[in-house]
């Protein structure tokens, strides 16, 4: 019988194959659990990114009316309302940010600037301003006094813990005879 030579080259490549084959037979569940944890990472990661994002845009939403709403207030007492929160509120949802960023209230002529909506809301309810004529009905007369002889006129301004003794006892002095009259009622 004639033996054919052995490769050995192509017994060891055999060899290496089956190796090979068998290795990535035993090996493939753990890939697979592997990608299994990568994939569930990845998505806690988005799910993460996502509630962030949705978070941020909250945040940012709460930020935007609170400006929105205190510019209006500033508006408001510019005009000088005094029942400010009350102004606010009624004319709060009638003002809205442009695409700009400008405050501007829905009008049917078109969008109007917020400080003029604002100027033409208070001279139509001058409820809102301080009133012209100080008393009303059940008001009382008041009496002013006169200074007392040897008091000076008192700064509040300048009362403060770094007054002189003398001082604080003059502005004492003072306050109990501005508030003798309501004293008692």
């Amino acid at each position: 019988m004639t033996e054919e030579p052995i490769n050995v080259q192509t017994v060891v490549q055999q060899a290496i194959d089956e190796y090979m084959k068998r290795d990535g037979v035993r090996r493939e569940p753990a890939y697979k659990a592997e990608l299994q944890e990568e994939r569930r990472r990845r998505e806690q990661l988005e799910k993460r990114m996502n509630e962030l994002v949705e978070e941020n845009r909250k945040s940012r939403a709460l930020a935007e009316e609170a400006q929105r709403a205190s510019a209006i207030r500033a508006e408001l007492q510019k005009l000088g309302v005094t029942k400010v929160e009350l102004a606010y509120k009624a004319v709060q949802d009638g003002i809205a940010r442009t695409e700009d960023g400008r405050l501007v209230a829905r009008a049917d002529n078109g969008d109007v600037p917020a400080a003029e909506y604002l100027a033409g809301f208070v001279q139509e309810n001058p409820e809102f301003l301080p009133a012209r004529i100080a008393g009303g009905t059940g008001m009382t007369g008041t009496q002013k006094m006169a200074p007392q002889a040897g008091s000076g006129a008192i700064d509040i301004d300048k009362i403060g813990p770094s007054m002189s003794r003398e001082d604080l006892d003059r502005v004492r002095q003072e306050i109990l005879r501005v508030t003798q009259p309501t004293r008692g009622v």
